[in-house]
């Protein structure tokens, strides 16, 4: 036996033996300290209150749509129903004419119509005039929550001594200023040709 070799046996490695793992590091953030936690709480807020604020500008833009698309149509729909009474008419009870018209009529128009209306009479009953609506269709021009203008136009068919006594057709279009009153629609204004003096 040589001096280099040992008499004790050696130790057989075996490769099934676990090999004791790493341990894991842990990885720590630093903790946000009272000024960060603050800057975000209101970052979150203001954020919050921009959303809360933006929905309700646009739910209050709609609902004001809403309105003022609500008051056009009840401003047509007086239109649509006053036009007949303005060219409807019998020189045999021009009263109860007149007394229609007064009914939907305010402001200017009424004050005018007022004036005017004992003149239109005796006009009107000398001719032996009848006038008929017979079709009317109406648009809004402009209009908002408490005023509108509407254009009409009127289809009438007019009877009297000058036709000799034949139904004439004609067609009448006007312009009716309308103004809210309460929870009605009235005219305030007309510019149309209906044998009355406009200002």
């Amino acid at each position: 036996m040589s001096d280099n070799e040992s008499s004790e046996p050696t130790e057989a490695v075996s490769l099934d033996k676990e090999v004791p793992a790493e341990p894991k590091r842990r990885v720590s953030l630093p903790r946000p300290g009272r000024r960060t936690v603050t800057t975000i709480a209101a970052t979150a807020v203001v954020s919050l209150c921009a959303t809360i604020g933006s929905t309700v500008y646009f739910y209050d833009q709609h609902r004001d749509s809403q309105e003022i698309l609500d008051a056009r149509e009840e401003a047509r729909l007086a239109a649509c129903a006053y036009a007949p009474t303005l060219a409807t008419y019998d020189a045999k009870n021009l009263d109860a004419w007149i007394t229609g018209v007064m009914a939907g009529a305010t402001g200017d128009w009424r004050t005018q119509f007022d004036s005017t209306s004992k003149d239109l009479k005796e006009v009107l009953a000398k001719g032996e005039v009848v006038s008929k609506a017979t079709d009317v269709q109406c648009a809004i021009r402009t209009g908002d929550a408490t005023s509108a203008e509407a254009i009409v136009i009127i289809g009438q068919t007019i009877t009297s001594l000058g036709t000799q006594g034949k139904a004439s057709p004609g067609q009448l279009s006007t312009v009716l200023h309308l103004e809210k009153s309460g929870d009605r629609w009235l005219v305030n204004k007309v510019d149309s040709p209906l044998g009355v003096p406009q200002r």
